[in-house]
């Protein structure tokens, strides 16, 4: 499954069912483009969680709402409740785990 881009319109509906893990980056960050790949193979291998991006220089607001204060940040949800928050880049299985698959 591709991974989905988020605005800060359509945000709250995107995570609002099921497990969603948001990537919360930068363009210009290296790191972000190192967590990129990795997080577009774990979508696919894993089409039961719906992967997403939020821009964090486009969509302020999300990144003021959460606290960002480094890149990249993957946000786990679970039926729109956050249920756990990693900064740095992570491993598949780092994300597998926190999202209990």
């Amino acid at each position: 499954m591709a991974v989905q881009h988020l605005t800060s319109a359509d945000f709250d509906s995107a995570i609002s069912t099921g497990r969603r893990v948001v990537d919360l980056l930068a363009t210009w960050c290296g790191p972000c483009r190192m967590q990129a790949p990795i997080l577009d193979e774990f979508a696919m291998e894993h089409p039961e969680v719906k992967a997403c991006k939020v821009d964090v220089d486009a969509e302020p607001a999300l990144a003021s709402r959460f606290g960002i204060m480094s890149i990249p940040t993957l946000i786990y949800f679970e039926d729109g409740k956050q249920i756990g928050k990693a900064v740095g880049v992570q491993m598949k299985e780092q994300i597998a785990d926190a999202l209990g698959v």
